[in-house]
């Protein structure tokens, strides 16, 4: 069986499918760990070639049943865990040698779909932006933190130049009425922005992105997962991250860069090799992209980053300058390191 296969043929329109597989080679069989199940796009593909193992993960509940339709067609060969993947230790067998890890980052369509949610500026359900086990929700940020805080919430995770003067529109407006649901938010950051009809984008689309990232927690738990499924990977396996915002990919290319032959040599006098500082032994110097094709057919891929990087046989130690290279992330979005 041929490693591609047509997009057509899936239900749920994984983002760049043809190219995942084109880098994993299923058709050799082989243990792989779909890190961002849901609705199973990925894992479904995978496990049509003979031979395949997959163990899956994702924090949203509602995959659930996604992941039970495999588990009755393939109950030797696939097995679905509800948790984040930055815990992928707790549920992974250390023993395992996976032939690849993959990361499908951001929204799902089924997720983006879902108007209870508050993911789309059109919900008048309860404000809540959560994608699974949450310890915070938008309703919660948006209406009690102070303004301050909102500020450097939607300018750092949103990279949103308005974010001071839309942080006080939003306290002028909650001190009189709770913002209950994303189509008041998207209204209010509206009228902060001049000509905002002429937007080629919702212009409250950096804001929500920032609210979305904060509460889910999103960029510690990229970086954190990164480091746990490095750790997975024995040599010669492959860590594929498709990205969709400019911040996610930059960790990414950062974590590849720092821990394999890409990083540069401190002097052109010095001789290039595999140091042991080296967890990757080749990395995609310049990610992947969908083609026109891809992109006219689902419209979601059109930002993707595909980049991938193959382990070295080097002996996994913690990658504690990557994670002090994006501090700032954890620092603010309050967790531990």
């Amino acid at each position: 069986m041929n490693a591609t296969m047509s997009l057509e043929k899936s239900n749920h329109y994984p983002v760049m499918l043809n190219q995942v597989l084109s880098i994993i080679s299923p058709q050799h069989g082989g243990t792989f760990i779909d890190c961002t199940f849901g609705g199973g796009g990925y894992s479904k593909a995978i496990l049509k070639f003979p031979g395949t193992r997959v163990l899956a993960l994702d924090r949203d509940k509602l995959t659930k049943k996604y992941a039970d339709e495999l588990t009755k067609r393939f109950p030797k060969r696939f097995n679905f865990f509800q948790e984040k993947f930055s815990n992928i230790n707790k549920v992974i067998d250390s023993n395992l040698t996976p032939k690849a890890i993959i990361f499908d980052l951001g929204l799902s369509s089924l997720q983006l779909s879902d108007e209870t949610r508050g993911f789309s500026f059109n919900s008048k359900n309860y404000l809540n932006m959560e994608m699974g086990i949450n310890d915070e929700t938008a309703y919660n940020v948006i209406n009690t933190y102070s303004k301050e805080d909102l500020a450097t919430i939607i300018k750092v995770l949103g990279d949103e130049k308005d974010g001071k003067i839309i942080a006080n529109k939003i306290e002028r407006y909650r001190s009189k009425k709770l913002i209950k649901n994303s189509e008041e938010l998207a209204s209010i950051i509206n009228s902060v922005k001049r000509n905002y009809n002429k937007y080629k984008k919702n212009p409250a689309t950096k804001t929500f992105q920032a609210i979305r990232i904060f509460v889910n927690q999103e960029l510690t738990e990229l970086i954190l997962g990164l480091i746990e499924a490095t750790k997975l990977l024995s040599n010669g396996g492959k860590l594929v991250v498709i990205s969709f915002h400019s911040t996610e990919d930059r960790i990414v290319k950062n974590f590849f860069t720092l821990y394999s032959n890409l990083k540069k040599n401190p002097s052109r006098y010095f001789p290039i090799s595999e140091k042991k500082s080296s967890l990757f032994k080749s990395v995609t110097k310049k990610p992947i992209s969908p083609n026109a094709k891809e992109i006219n057919e689902n419209n979601r891929s059109r930002s993707a980053k595909l980049r991938y990087s193959i382990r070295s046989n080097n002996s996994f130690f913690y990658p504690s300058e990557f994670q002090n290279k994006f501090i700032n992330y954890f620092n603010l979005e309050g967790k531990k390191v």
